[in-house]
């Protein structure tokens, strides 16, 4: 069985190992990507558009709350509005 030195000599050259072959790998991804992006005549905003964002998968939540006073509306989400706070929330909800 290994002893704890030889271990760590193992474990510091897989790691070197894996570093030049990562660097490697990457290099041949990134000439990939070149000719691809050469051969469709790609843009950053083709790759990188705002159309696919995270915003884009937030669903709107419906309101459930109205003040019959202003008409302001609350999802129900997050801090309760001043309107509400105090107030038994079925008064307020929209049927």
């Amino acid at each position: 069985m290994s002893n704890y030195d030889e271990l760590i000599q193992q474990r510091n050259l897989l790691d070197r190992q894996i570093v030049e072959l990562l660097e490697k790998e990457k290099q041949v991804a990134i000439a990939q990507v070149k000719l691809i992006i050469e051969k469709y005549h790609l843009v950053a905003s083709d790759l990188f558009s705002k159309k696919g964002s995270v915003s884009a998968f937030i669903k709107k939540v419906p309101v459930k709350y109205r003040n019959p006073k202003t008409g302001e509306t609350w999802t129900g989400r997050g801090k309760a509005p001043l309107w509400i706070a105090g107030h038994h929330r079925d008064d307020f909800l929209i049927k």
